[in-house]
């Protein structure tokens, strides 16, 4: 099968044209719609608890076409994945055997969920903050804090606190920097996270040492 080239909002993409490509493609034409902004809401809510492609890909074509919307458009993306993050939460709690096991399962993440439980013992309220802001699945994350019984006001603020991070430097260095960043951001996106994460930890630590 030929590759094939989507070019939307200025973005050309290359790829096979499987499943993934097609929901990705889907995603990128409603930057070229009225309908930007409550899409890239709603997609951000939906890709919080099941769909798989991230709000970023949408949140960079809007902001490259409306730099100035920049802090809206982020703001928007960011509430509606806390907000999404919150039914992910909610279905962890009532709906883990059915609904939530189906979803992890559509992911082929079960082994990934084992260890999960793990990572909350060991670091609790940090690693919902690392999978907000990384590449890390997110939906997977929301859906176990739930599960496993996470205080919900704790898990809202830190799921705030990193997809807001995430998304708010993502389009603001968008607004400042425009069309070669957003090239330099889809190429390292997960390096860039994550080493992100990774300075942060290490100021926190050197802070423990300090006090």
């Amino acid at each position: 099968m030929e590759p094939v080239r989507t070019p939307v909002a200025g973005i050309t993409v290359t790829g096979r044209r499987s499943l993934h490509r097609r929901a990705y493609d889907w995603v990128l034409h409603w930057a070229e719609t009225p309908y930007g902004a409550g899409a890239v809401f709603l997609l951000a809510f939906a890709e919080s608890s099941f769909f798989p492609v991230p709000p970023d890909v949408l949140l960079i074509a809007l902001v490259l076409g409306a730099r100035r919307r920049w802090w809206w458009l982020a703001l928007l993306c960011t509430m509606g994945s806390v907000l999404g993050g919150i039914a992910g939460y909610w279905i962890g709690v009532g709906l883990m055997e059915t609904v939530g096991r189906s979803i992890i399962h559509l992911y082929h993440a079960e082994a990934y969920y084992e260890r999960v439980s793990v990572l909350y013992a060991r670091y609790d309220y940090w690693v919902v903050f690392t999978a907000a802001f990384t590449p890390i699945p997110y939906k997977v994350f929301t859906i176990a804090s739930g599960a496993f019984d996470m205080n919900l006001f704790g898990f809202t603020a830190v799921s705030l606190a990193g997809r807001g991070a995430r998304f708010f430097l993502v389009a603001g260095l968008l607004r400042l920097f425009g069309r070669p960043l957003r090239n330099f951001i889809e190429s390292y996106f997960d390096i860039l996270s994550l080493a992100f994460v990774l300075l942060l930890v290490a100021g926190i630590v050197i802070l423990g040492w300090v006090a």
